[in-house]
């Protein structure tokens, strides 16, 4: 089973292993996920939010009906603060800045997502670098999420022209080459619990 970083009478904290469906697929050999897994332990756990299957890190659980519906409503109101670190081609400038590119499914390559600024739906990204290393051009970047789309972090940094290495569907061959996995980590959540208000933080270090 995933490591469970938290347990409570209300949500479950988990930390994905890349390469881990967060929910089952259509097909019968992608019914293995972290959600049948953690399901296993804890049989009212409910997904309500997901990370793509190359994605690692912190993904938040509900228990039962009502603690589902309330953190659903939190993530509608952008009330979870979530954090990623990426590895990037390049080094990003300015070193600080904002991707506003509103995003939209490429239905004949899904499940490719893209750009596209006339029937896209707004999508928002804040990016930081956080350390750049010239031997091989890379930079690592924190990224912060304000909207939730599909592939939302990895088709902004490739649009600016900084793909996440190891990305099989956005990254260009050599750099799609250059990690043995996709390099996007979920680091940090935060929200108000659902039943007590009190705020909850949580942490987990990239593992590349």
């Amino acid at each position: 089973m995933p490591p469970v970083r938290y347990v409570d009478d209300a949500l479950i904290v988990v930390d994905k292993p890349a390469g881990l469906l967060s929910v089952p697929g259509r097909s019968p050999e992608h019914a293995d996920c972290l959600a049948s897994r953690i399901q296993a332990a804890f049989p009212d756990a409910r997904i309500v939010h997901r990370l793509d299957m190359a994605t690692s890190g912190l993904l938040l659980m509900a228990r039962g009906a009502e603690m589902e519906r309330r953190l659903s409503i939190a993530f509608q109101k952008r009330q979870v603060d979530k954090e990623y670190l990426a590895v990037v081609a390049g080094r990003p400038q300015p070193e600080r800045g904002e991707i506003r590119l509103p995003l939209m499914t490429d239905w004949p390559n899904r499940p490719r997502q893209k750009v596209d600024r006339e029937a896209g739906k707004a999508s928002f990204t804040e990016y930081a670098l956080a350390a750049y290393h010239p031997a091989d051009d890379t930079s690592r970047v924190k990224l912060i999420p304000h909207t939730g789309r599909s592939h939302q972090l990895r088709v902004h940094m490739q649009a600016i022209g900084h793909p996440i290495l190891g990305d099989e569907l956005y990254a260009d061959p050599a750099h799609r080459m250059a990690a043995a996995r996709l390099l996007l980590h979920a680091t940090s959540l935060g929200l108000a619990h659902p039943r007590t208000g009190l705020r909850l933080s949580f942490e987990s270090p990239a593992p590349f």
